[in-house]
């Protein structure tokens, strides 16, 4: 008869202890939701006991962060690599002829590192985030060990379909990653659809995993809701304010509809004619908003603020009314529970993602995605009514704090690090 103990301690010995991440972007490098998806989970992994190592790029493309440390361990025990950029003869750096070539590189530089780890110390687990990092992840898997993937996104979803060649590229190599892992993680009902209807993947073995959130650390650090209310008329006062504000959070890209939201804005200062809607983020389609602003007659209410930090998102999230979500595409959402743990009524599209999270009229508004119309009948729902406004915030922040906490997140991904060891 087997012993139990030696059950139990062959168990143990399968446990995932060593875990390298894999991700293109990292704080402070922060591009998109995946950076602090990341960082968020890397850390409640070494909370749990795990040894955590991240392979990430050296952001060349932000010179205020290109001088960071080629390794580090950050303020949470996470051990950090950041691939440096190869330089020519001269020593300029080595440029690219585009986004992919690029992508392919950095995949050279991440298994430069990765070997050297390994060979020091063998890893139980790579955990490959999206498709810029899957050429290393593959062949680390040739090596003997599990591949776990999360999928933040696809190309298919971000472009609503394959249009050109490197599109195509992006959704084999999608693909591969897919594939090849043994576990997949997906953030939503919605994002686990496409993988099974887009890749044909087989659904047993996607896992859903919701991002998550740490619901304090957008709060204004005043006490009391006396004091809240005076910061907020200050900061109100000092940025110019003369009416309601409406804040859009994210990158400017055409996926995020912003453009749905500056059509909805000619009816919503129809109403409140003294209305501001700020923008909070940069991307390649800031022009092209600019554009719709002044085409649409309304960019004198329009405000470009550009890349906020953490600092500037809790001064932004006090002053506004109503944070609007109008994105064509999104995987996640992780700006809504930003606003929801915040207690800043969220006013979003129906798109992927939004709907795991909001739940219309009791903790958030949803409407129509695309459609500027619905999307104005939202906002202005919660502008002219004090009280379901309330309501709102306040059932909002409530599931966050329940239902959105990193801890229970790493621990899911912590269980599919075991079950691909065993």
């Amino acid at each position: 008869m087997r012993d139990p103990m030696q059950t139990f301690n062959r168990r143990a010995n399968l446990a995932a202890k060593r875990i390298l991440m894999l991700a293109w972007e990292y704080p402070p490098h922060i591009v998109g939701g995946l950076a602090r998806v990341v960082c968020a989970v890397s850390k409640e992994l070494v909370e749990q006991g795990l040894e955590v190592h991240v392979i990430t790029s050296n952001a060349v493309d932000n010179a205020a962060l290109s001088d960071l440390p080629e390794h580090q361990i950050d303020e949470y025990g996470v051990h950090v690599h950041r691939v440096k950029t190869q330089t020519d003869m001269l020593g300029r750096d080595w440029s690219t002829p585009n986004f992919i070539t690029w992508a392919a590189r950095l995949n050279f530089g991440i298994l430069q590192y990765a070997l050297a780890l390994h060979a020091e110390a063998p890893f139980d687990v790579v955990h490959a985030h999206d498709w810029l990092v899957a050429d290393a992840a593959w062949v680390l898997k040739s090596m003997g060990i599990p591949v776990v993937a999360s999928i933040h996104a696809t190309e298919y979803g971000r472009n609503n379909g394959i249009h050109n060649e490197d599109s195509r590229y992006i959704d084999q190599v999608e693909w591969r990653l897919i594939y090849e892992a043994k576990s997949v993680i997906v953030n939503s009902n919605h994002m686990l659809s496409e993988l099974v209807d887009h890749f044909r993947a087989p659904a047993q073995k996607i896992a859903i995993i919701p991002n998550g959130i740490e619901p304090d650390r957008l709060l204004s650090t005043v006490d009391t809701d006396v004091d809240t209310a005076m910061v907020r008329d200050r900061l109100r006062a000092d940025f110019g304010l003369d009416g309601p504000m409406m804040l859009f959070v994210g990158r400017l890209v055409h996926e995020k509809g912003v453009q749905v939201l500056l059509d909805a804005a000619r009816e919503v200062l129809e109403r409140h004619p003294q209305a501001t809607f700020v923008l909070a983020g940069e991307g390649y389609y800031r022009a092209e908003l600019a554009a719709i602003a002044t085409a649409n007659g309304i960019s004198d209410r329009v405000r470009f603020f550009g890349r906020a930090n953490d600092d500037d998102l809790r001064r932004l999230y006090l002053m506004a009314d109503v944070l609007v979500v109008p994105s064509l595409y999104e995987p996640f959402g992780i700006v809504a529970l930003e606003g929801m743990a915040t207690g800043t009524p969220i006013v979003t599209s129906d798109s992927g993602g939004l709907m795991d999270i909001v739940e219309h009229e009791v903790d958030g508004i949803t409407t129509f995605a695309g459609k500027s119309d619905s999307l104005a009948w939202g906002i202005l729902k919660v502008l002219d009514d004090p009280a379901l406004a309330d309501r709102l915030q306040k059932a909002a922040r409530e599931k966050v704090v329940a239902k959105y906490s990193w801890a229970s997140i790493a621990d899911q991904t912590r269980q599919l690090y075991d079950a691909a060891v065993a």
